[in-house]
C-alpha cells in the first residue's frame, strides 16, 4: 500500500479577481521507504504539492489518500490527529523556539500525545542521538551553527516516528558543507531505518544524491526519474556533530 496517493489532485487559489491554478491534475504516489525530491522553478507548486501531501492544505478537486484513506471527509479533529501521527516537518528556517534547549525543541511534538515527561525527555534524547547531536541537547539555539539546528529540526521531525517526513528546501539556508552533511544523513536515515522523505528542492547539491527526481512545470508533473547512475551511487563524507557547520 502507498503512504500517499494523489489521484487527479488540483488545487487553484484566488489572487484577488484573478485564479491560479496551482496543481492541475497530478497524479502522485509515495511508496513506504521513498527519497523523493520535488522540483521546478519558482511558482511551480512545489510547497502547494508538501501541503497537501501533509494535509495541511485541502485539493479543490480529486481525491488524497493516506495509507489508503481519503482525507476528504475528515473533520478537523481528526486531521489534527493524522498529521500528529503520520508527518514530521522539516522547515527551511528550522522555526526552533529560541528559549529552549535543543532537547526541549526536540519533545514539542511529544506534547500532543499526552506521554509521561520521562517517556517525552528518552524519545528526544534518542532522536537527536541518531542525528549527532547528544552532547548538544542542553545548548540553546542561538549556541548552535546553522547545520546543527538543521539537525534538531530534523530529530524534532523523527521523535514522534512518523510515517513521512517533509522538507521545504531542507538546505536553502545552509552552508555547502552543512547542506551536504544533512543530505548525507537524510540517505542514512532512509537506508538504515527506512525513513521515508518527500522534499522540494532546486538545489543540485541535494538532487543529484536522491533515488527519485519529481519535475513541476506550470502545476504538472512530469514523470519520475532517478538520477543518473554515477549520481546515484555517489556519496558525501558524513561529518561529525563537532564539525558540522
Amino acid at each position: 500500500m502507498n503512504l500517499v496517493e494523489f489521484e487527479s489532485v488540483t488545487k487553484r487559489y484566488r489572487l484577488g479577481e484573478v485564479e491560479v491554478t496551482a496543481l492541475d491534475s497530478v497524479d502522485f504516489a509515495v511508496r513506504k521507504g521513498d527519497f523523493v525530491a520535488i522540483t521546478g522553478p519558482s511558482g511551480s507548486g512545489k510547497t502547494t504539492m508538501l501541503n497537501l501531501v501533509g494535509c495541511l492544505d485541502s485539493p479543490t478537486s480529486g481525491e488524497i489518500r493516506i495509507s489508503g484513506q481519503p482525507v476528504s471527509g475528515l473533520e478537523d479533529r481528526a486531521l489534527d490527529q493524522l498529521r500528529s501521527r503520520s508527518f514530521g516537518i522539516i522547515f527551511q528556517n528550522f522555526n526552533l523556539v529560541p528559549v529552549l534547549t535543543a532537547l526541549e525543541n526536540v519533545m514539542l511534538p511529544l506534547y500532543l500525545h499526552r506521554q509521561p515527561r520521562a517517556e517525552m525527555r528518552r524519545r528526544a534524547a534518542a532522536a537527536l542521538a541518531s542525528v549527532g547531536l547528544t552532547r548538544f541537547a542542553d545548548f540553546r539555539p542561538d549556541q548552535l551553527s546553522g547545520g546543527q539546528r538543521q539537525r534538531v529540526a530534523v530529530a524534532r521531525a523523527l521523535v514522534t516516528e512518523p510515517k513521512l517526513i517533509l522538507a521545504d528546501e531542507p538546505t536553502a539556508s545552509l552552508d555547502t558543507a552543512s547542506a551536504l552533511s544533512l543530505v548525507e544523513l537524510m540517505k542514512q536515515l532512509n537506508t538504515e531505518r527506512q525513513v521515508t522523505f518527500v522534499f522540494s528542492t532546486h538545489d543540485q547539491r541535494l538532487l543529484q544524491h536522491v533515488s527519485r527526481v519529481v519535475e513541476l512545470r506550470d502545476g504538472q508533473l512530469s514523470s519520475g526519474k532517478a538520477p543518473r547512475a554515477e549520481e546515484a551511487g555517489a556519496t558525501i563524507p558524513l561529518t561529525s556533530d563537532s564539525e558540522v557547520a
